[in-house]
């Protein structure tokens, strides 16, 4: 139902500077696997086969490692280490890559309209590769995809964060539905410290129906003088609906070095370790 899926990676990535100086910070690692590799598998468990990249300058990093690399493949062909190519070899015989530059920074809701020339009029997932999302039966995609297919509306996902850290963050309040499951009423970008209309923080996973561009275009600059995604979602939500789903499992904020490195463990001892 849902097979396309937009990446968001024009970002300067200035948290992580100055690792991220020449290089894209979805390429940094992850234990031996680029962040937005984690993320393109996890549209793939979702059913997504069309992975839209909307990018920027210094970016051809990205370009680069979905595609053949045929010097180094020969190189390393008959030998052990040809192994691990393995799931990267596996995405590019399953998935199509598509790719866009956004030319200016103006938000990530202005990076979604972006890509709209490649989503077209489809619903469409979004993945900030900087969020690593892990759950070792269902990822959050797919999880996300299964609330879709029953309720045909956006989706957000959201996680409680403590009440000091709202200011980083999109934050929204609305109606409880079931105990993971919230009908929006007010989403705010960045909230000042103390005004957070809850402790519900929104990361870098969203299901979103193709009206989302039209609102876009016409939704103005908002905090810091950007075009703001939530900003569209609280009229797409007054106007229609937008759900917001706290999702399963475990979120690392790899933008920041705290969270890199608790992904960078975590990552080290389930899955590296046992050969996965």
């Amino acid at each position: 139902m849902i097979r396309k899926c937009l990446f968001p990676a024009a970002g300067y990535g200035t948290r992580f500077l100055p690792a991220t100086k020449a290089m894209p910070k979805e390429m940094m690692p992850i234990v031996n696997k680029p962040l937005i590799e984690y993320g393109v598998e996890e549209a793939l468990e979702a059913g997504m086969t069309d992975m839209c990249m909307v990018t920027g300058r210094g970016k051809n990093a990205i370009l680069d490692h979905f595609d053949m690399n045929y010097e180094l493949e020969h190189q390393i062909s008959g030998t052990q280490k040809e192994t691990l190519l393995a799931d990267i070899r596996a995405i590019l015989d399953r998935a199509n890559f598509t790719y866009i530059r956004q030319r200016e920074m103006k938000g990530l809701g202005h990076a979604i309209l972006t890509g709209r020339p490649l989503v077209g009029d489809h619903p469409f997932a979004v993945v900030l590769a900087d969020d690593l999302c892990m759950h070792p039966e269902e990822g959050v995609l797919a999880q996300m995809v299964g609330l879709y297919k029953q309720f045909r509306c956006s989706i957000i996902a959201v996680e409680e964060v403590p009440a000091e850290e709202t200011h980083k963050y999109g934050v929204i309040a609305g109606r409880m539905l079931t105990d993971r499951l919230i009908c929006v009423e007010d989403m705010i970008e960045k909230p000042e410290r103390g005004k957070a209309p809850s402790n519900l923080a929104i990361i870098g996973r969203y299901i979103l129906t193709p009206d989302i561009f039209d609102i876009l275009e016409k939704t103005p600059p908002g905090k810091n003088g950007e075009i703001q995604i939530t900003d569209a979602l609280l009229q797409q939500a007054r106007t229609g609906c937008v759900l917001a789903y706290k999702f399963k499992g475990k979120r690392f904020d790899c933008g920041a070095v705290k969270g890199f490195i608790a992904a960078t463990n975590y990552c080290y001892e389930n899955f590296y370790l046992h050969g996965e």
